[in-house]
């Protein structure tokens, strides 16, 4: 996977005052980027908040928390549905397949793009982020990256919540069930979060984890973010649920 290494201001996001569980983030619209990147630079933290099963953990190893409670900031996520833009917004009188989530996103950045995640409860609007991507806000650590291991970061990163900047999404749905044990395998891999690198653990690679935990075929880790998300969606047939097996 080759790709200019010319760093780029990526788009940044105002956080406003949440309530005791959440921040609450209004994206603030800015010039896109020229070009998609593997990664992006991270944004600032917020508070997490609480998961199924009452539990939410800090990520270790940074000052980065284990996942990032945001707002997203289309009126579809008060219901749960997929945001506006994306391939699979459905109408708000549709109830969703299940009561949690975990939706695949890639997004363009500053060379070829950044794939994360957000999860959390289908009825609420606060949504979790999660993604691996190099630590600080220096452009040093994503270029070194391309020749070595750096330290990474696994919570949102700039431009995660700006719906002009998505490329493509894949939302599959959780039961009561197995929401907890998804969230706490993704808690798990943010603490355990080992260091960046373009062409092993990468973002792809990090978000591809999190599918197969999920049971779901995952594509080639090597491919830019975009064209990742909409394998892991064909691959999979578009099913939008997922069961974990028996043993999990």
């Amino acid at each position: 996977m080759s790709a200019a290494l010319a760093a780029s201001t990526l788009p940044a996001a105002a956080v406003t005052s949440g309530s005791q569980d959440s921040a609450t983030v209004a994206a603030t619209p800015q010039a896109a980027p020229a070009q998609a990147t593997n990664t992006a630079k991270p944004k600032p933290r917020q508070k997490v908040s609480a998961l199924p099963g009452g539990s939410s953990t800090g990520n270790a190893g940074s000052s980065a928390t284990s996942a990032n409670s945001v707002a997203a900031n289309a009126s579809s996520q008060a219901t749960g549905y997929a945001t506006p833009g994306s391939s699979e917004a459905v109408a708000s009188s549709t109830p969703p397949p299940g009561p949690y989530y975990v939706d695949f996103r890639a997004r363009t950045a500053a060379s070829y793009g950044h794939a994360f995640i957000w999860y959390g409860k289908s009825s609420e609007r606060a949504v979790e982020v999660a993604g691996l991507h190099p630590a600080t806000d220096s452009p040093v650590p994503y270029v070194l990256g391309h020749l070595m291991w750096v330290q990474s970061e696994t919570g949102a990163s700039y431009g995660d919540l700006d719906e002009q900047y998505l490329t493509a999404n894949y939302r599959v749905y959780l039961s009561e069930e197995d929401a907890p044990k998804v969230f706490a395998y993704i808690q798990k891999l943010q603490k355990n979060s080992p260091l960046w690198n373009a062409t092993t653990t990468n973002c792809t690679w990090f978000i591809g984890q999190i599918a197969s935990f999920m049971g779901l075929k995952t594509p080639w880790h090597l491919l830019v973010p975009e064209e990742y998300v909409n394998e892991l969606k064909k691959m999979n047939d578009g099913r939008n649920m997922a069961r974990l097996s028996p043993n999990q």
